[in-house]
């Protein structure tokens, strides 16, 4: 950035109030880059885009109501949408995949130094991008794994919380045959050598989130 150069435009999008001041705070503190609003929701987000611009859009991903990618895609789909760096506390692949293909230019975790997230708003801010190396790796696997359709989808989703094929066919009125197909195409689409292995994948990516 040219020493004369306007400052950074940002809006920070997340439902914690002291991520939102913490970060506000810290990032202000730089001089080169200017918070001009700091929201706790998708919907405040997109409010606030009708009536001002801003030059990068920070935004968490898991939050209540419109979540991340929901506000992602509505921030895109603007006519000169501002770019978005995504904020999050989590590495599950499949959020990852999903904040790229909706259009992120970035992904940041939460414990990452200001340093690297000034660097990221700085390089985005550019017209590049900023991802981990080790996410950008993860990337890469997850654009060679063929998409699971809703039926497996739902298939895994059962299949994670213990349902033998006889009962996940009772639940998705299908027979224990039909399920045992599909969750064969399950396990080969994500590498798995059987059933056990296909839903600790399922859970440890993210496919299939898991309530606590």
């Amino acid at each position: 950035m040219k020493p004369d150069a306007p400052p950074i435009r940002l809006l920070i999008v997340d439902d914690h109030p002291v991520v939102r001041i913490g970060l506000s705070s810290m990032l202000n503190m730089r001089g080169k880059i200017l918070v001009v609003a700091a929201v706790a929701s998708g919907k405040e987000a997109i409010c606030f885009l009708d009536q001002s611009n801003v030059d990068i859009v920070l935004l968490d991903l898991r939050m209540p109501e419109m979540n991340g990618i929901e506000t992602l895609k509505a921030i895109c789909k603007r006519p000169f949408p501002p770019p978005v760096i995504v904020l999050s506390s989590f590495e599950f692949d499949e959020e990852i995949y999903q904040a790229v293909e909706a259009g992120a230019q970035g992904y940041l975790l939460k414990d990452m130094t200001v340093e690297n997230i000034f660097l990221a708003i700085q390089r985005v801010n550019a017209g590049g991008t900023f991802f981990p190396t080790r996410i950008t790796d993860r990337l890469d696997e997850r654009k060679h794994r063929r998409d699971l359709s809703t039926r497996e989808l739902e298939i895994l989703s059962l299949l994670t919380k213990g349902l033998t094929n006889k009962e996940i066919g009772g639940a998705l009125s299908i027979s224990q045959f039909t399920v045992r197909n599909h969750i064969k195409h399950i396990a080969a689409k994500l590498d798995a050598s059987d059933r056990t292995e296909a839903a600790f994948i399922a859970i440890q990516s993210g496919i299939i989130a898991v309530s606590h």
